[in-house]
């Protein structure tokens, strides 16, 4: 928070009180929480980790929704809370208009909030997840997320490379974005919602603000790059050979862009009337926008017609590569789906085969299957109830399930006039924004996370 009011004081403009007000009473309630748990360190549990992993992400936005509640931009509660948990969720849902004349310190504030976001979903995912078995993360563990004292200093220096990796990649953005003609402030503000797989923007119309080719194919490179596992980078780093550490999760997840992207390009490009590098460049970008669960627009797909939309609603399940700052359901997921669904055809024609299930060299047992087979159910009727909820609120029903599907998979724009990427939520009533703040927040982090702590059996025996 005292970044933007730092940015305040330097660029000569109000805000810096606000910020501050809001630093002092996040400073305040973190000093406390501190002194009155000046206790020797133990290792925590496993209940303890999942009431800690949900616990901080509810609280922290809470606390990043003050400063959109004091600076009296006509945002209420209910308004502030889900901007705070659109922005730490890099989900990219806004509630706000005229973002090209909004105060220049609370666009800082969102695109901080989207990067920080990203930095906490990596570790979350490689560290945590893994060991608390979620939704078949288990297949990730590594020495990173291991609880034993030994492995503190491993996961220490491993969060320490990927927050070189990300800064690293964050600076190349914004210079790549300022050299494409993007004006300095929005290079750099950009850059950090590129990079986290956000989507926050300085403006309305979103990257479509800018005709520039180069602006786009920027966008493109860096909002894949965010939603690759942030893992390879680091090994890279260390000095080991690409073929050694390339997982099939990235050659799936680069297939699925090309072949969406190549398909929605040619029905553009044969049937509305584009030539040829604007429908492929605009189909792509979008294709990448939405698996990436980046939620930028460089045009309103909902003029596009029927193909596109459909497919663009099926890549809002998809999501990127486990251990990036990307949501949905993730890539490794379906393939682990495809991989036993293949064995169990393959045995209803040879019963007394043994089928031996690998993924990237690592067996992937039954656990692992039912625990992402458990997930993708629990996904879908996450969505279905959060649809049914939003209709109840008033929403149409196109609304109410692009909203839910989007949420969960903290992809940002959804489907329709009201909430299509040339549209806001700004329209919701304060309970379906509620609503929406709980989905992200669920989706987030990976749904059981949060379901689990919810049930009356956690509470027993603590």
């Amino acid at each position: 928070m005292l970044v933007p009011a730092l940015y305040c004081w330097g660029a000569g403009i109000s805000g810096a009180a606000t910020f501050g007000v809001a630093a002092a009473i996040t400073a305040f309630v973190a000093g406390g929480l501190i002194f009155g748990s000046r206790t020797e360190a133990r290792a925590l549990n496993t209940r303890q980790m999942y009431l800690l992993t949900a616990l901080a992400w509810i609280s922290a936005s809470f606390f990043a929704a003050l400063p959109f509640a004091f600076h009296g931009l006509g945002l209420d509660l209910a308004d502030a809370y889900f901007e705070a948990v659109s922005g730490l969720t890099t989900t990219g849902a806004t509630v706000m208009t005229s973002l090209d004349t909004a105060p220049e310190d609370i666009l800082v504030w969102r695109a901080l909030l989207q990067w920080l976001g990203g930095l906490g979903i990596i570790v979350m995912a490689m560290v945590a997840l893994p060991m608390l078995r979620v939704g078949g993360m288990q297949l990730f563990r590594t020495e990173s997320s291991d609880r034993t004292e030994r492995s503190f200093a491993s996961t220490t220096q491993f969060i320490r490379l990927v927050m070189s990796a990300y800064t690293l990649l964050t600076l190349l953005c914004a210079v790549a974005y300022a050299l494409a003609g993007m004006p300095f402030f929005d290079a750099a503000l950009h850059a950090l919602t590129t990079l986290s797989t956000g989507g926050y923007s300085t403006h309305d119309a979103s990257l479509g603000r800018y005709s520039g080719a180069g602006i786009h194919w920027v966008a493109i490179v860096f909002m894949l790059a965010g939603a690759l596992p942030f893992v390879l980078y680091v090994q890279l780093a260390q000095g080991k050979r690409v073929g050694a550490v390339w997982q099939s999760q990235v050659t799936v997840y680069l297939a699925i862009i090309l072949l969406a992207g190549v398909a929605i390009g040619a029905w553009l490009w044969a049937t509305q009337g584009h030539s040829a590098e604007p429908a492929f460049r605009h189909a792509l970008f979008t294709v990448v926008s939405i698996v990436t669960t980046t939620g930028y627009a460089s045009a309103d797909y909902m003029l596009w017609g029927g193909f596109p939309i459909a497919i663009i609603f099926v890549l809002m399940y998809v999501g990127g590569c486990t251990g990036s700052t990307s949501g949905g359901i993730k890539i490794f997921r379906l393939q682990v789906i495809y991989l036993f669904a293949r064995a169990q055809v393959t045995r209803q024609v040879m019963p007394n085969r043994v089928i031996a299930t690998r993924l990237d060299n690592r067996d992937v047992d039954a656990s692992v299957a039912s625990s992402v087979l458990a997930f993708v159910g629990l996904y879908v009727a996450t969505i279905i109830g959060v649809t049914v909820i939003l209709s109840v609120l008033g929403l149409d029903f196109l609304t109410a399930l692009s909203s839910a599907v989007t949420a969960i998979g903290n992809v940002g724009p959804g489907l329709g006039d009201t909430v299509g990427p040339a549209g806001h939520f700004g329209s919701f009533s304060d309970a379906a924004k509620l609503v929406m703040s709980a989905a992200m927040l669920l989706g987030r982090l990976e749904l059981m996370t949060v379901l689990v702590v919810l049930t009356p059996f956690f509470w027993r025996e603590w």
